[in-house]
């Protein structure tokens, strides 16, 4: 039965990422029609960054409350509906409206199943969770890209509604599942799991999130981790064009095999969690993500500039699941709901932040900053992240400690 239930957190997490690339593959088309500015879809991603922000910062009170399953159903109700009003859009206003519920939907899907499968399901579920996202995101634009050849837009929109919809009724059949998945796990949940500080000291956790150790750290390596993988996106070919002299075509290939490089480097990532820990995976990524931005900084041939775009998002990969799934085993169980909300909306932030920052810097100076600003945000992701890791071991070690008296004192009584 835990199986069966994965198979639909899968599939959710594929409808969580359909959506997301449809605006992007659609726009083209979409602007003439609807009368609308070029840059509109720019207010457009940030209604739905701040819908998705909001949702992700609320999560825990509404998760704690209602429970992931109910959140799940009623968010993907939400996107479906907001598809559709897409599909039916007359006009930009109309659009912004939609985008509402489109971002606070997606925001409580994405917190309430990465804390569901951190803190029910091993580590290498997690990686191919987002696998599956990368899926989602991939099959957006095909799907769209069969209607919008005869200026069909709608019927794109109209299409992956109608996926959600489907979701939605799954999701509602299997509603029970939830809460008697979630206690399989718990009664079948041992020590052996890896490196796991099962809850903080009382002291801690009675404390507001914010003010546990090590979480703000924690939250900064979001930030930059979501920055550095939307700005790669968003400014390499532009990078390329004007500092590589390679044409727009080829550009756009090229940072198509970065997003390529995050899809199977997660899919592998599955595979080495049976062996490696959360932890070493994290680092191991991002030392390869720094030395692939070393290679777009480097005044290399353009081998190597390719090189480094792959290897940027191989070593992107492993990161931010492996992260989602420490945060259980970082903070103690009883904040991680909390603590996941945070996690997701500092992410869409730096995700919506950071690549901007760039755009701005190469304005004034040039788009050759790019590998300078990835190099700088890659090193200040490890400085953090490393730092967070010397914040926690105390507390590992005390455990450890107090565990090995308790089984003394045991022995002895």
């Amino acid at each position: 039965m835990a199986t069966f239930f994965l198979i639909i957190i899968y599939l959710a997490f594929i409808s969580l990422g359909l959506p997301d690339s449809l605006l992007g593959s659609a726009w083209p088309v979409m602007q003439p029609e609807l009368h609308a500015p070029l840059g509109a879809a720019g207010v457009l991603y940030m209604t739905i960054a701040a819908g998705t922000i909001v949702s992700s910062l609320a999560s825990g009170t509404i998760l704690s409350r209602f429970g992931t399953g109910r959140v799940t159903l009623v968010s993907c109700i939400m996107t479906a509906g907001a598809l559709l009003g897409y599909s039916t859009s007359p006009s930009l206003i109309w659009l912004l409206v939609c985008a509402i519920p489109l971002g606070l939907g997606a925001g409580a899907v994405d917190a309430g199943l990465n804390n569901y499968v951190a803190a029910h399901y091993k580590a290498h579920h997690m990686s191919w969770l987002h696998c599956f996202w990368g899926v989602g995101a991939t099959l957006g634009p095909v799907i769209m890209a069969q209607f919008i050849t005869n200026n069909a837009w709608r019927y794109g929109y109209l299409t992956v509604a109608a996926i959600q919809c489907a979701l939605v009724v799954i999701l509602f059949f299997t509603l029970p599942l939830w809460d008697r998945v979630a206690k399989i796990h718990k009664a079948s949940s041992t020590a052996e799991q890896e490196d796991v500080i099962h809850e903080l000291p009382e002291e801690d956790a009675a404390r507001h999130p914010l003010k546990i150790k090590g979480v703000k750290l924690a939250l900064v390596s979001f930030m930059l981790y979501c920055g550095i993988e939307a700005a790669v996106g968003l400014w390499g070919s532009s990078f390329l064009v004007n500092m590589k002299n390679v044409s727009a075509s080829t550009a756009a290939q090229w940072v198509s095999l970065y997003y390529a490089g995050i899809t199977a480097g997660r899919f592998i990532t599955g595979f080495i969690t049976f062996k490696v820990s959360n932890r070493n995976l994290i680092r191991g990524g991002q030392l390869i993500a720094l030395i692939g931005a070393l290679l777009l900084f480097l005044p290399l041939p353009d081998g190597f500039t390719l090189a480094g775009f792959i290897i940027v998002g191989f070593g992107l990969a492993p990161i931010y699941p492996c992260m989602l799934h420490e945060t259980p085993v970082r903070f103690g169980k009883k904040q991680s709901q909390t603590i996941m909300g945070y996690q997701m909306a500092v992410a869409y932030t730096g995700s919506t932040l950071m690549p901007p920052l760039l755009g701005l810097l190469a304005s004034s100076l040039t788009i050759g900053i790019f590998p300078f600003y990835i190099v700088l945000c890659a090193a200040a992701m490890l400085l953090f992240s490393e730092r967070l890791n010397a914040f926690l071991k105390p507390n590992a070690n005390a455990k450890t400690a107090q565990a090995v008296i308790s089984a003394d004192e045991s022995i002895k009584s």
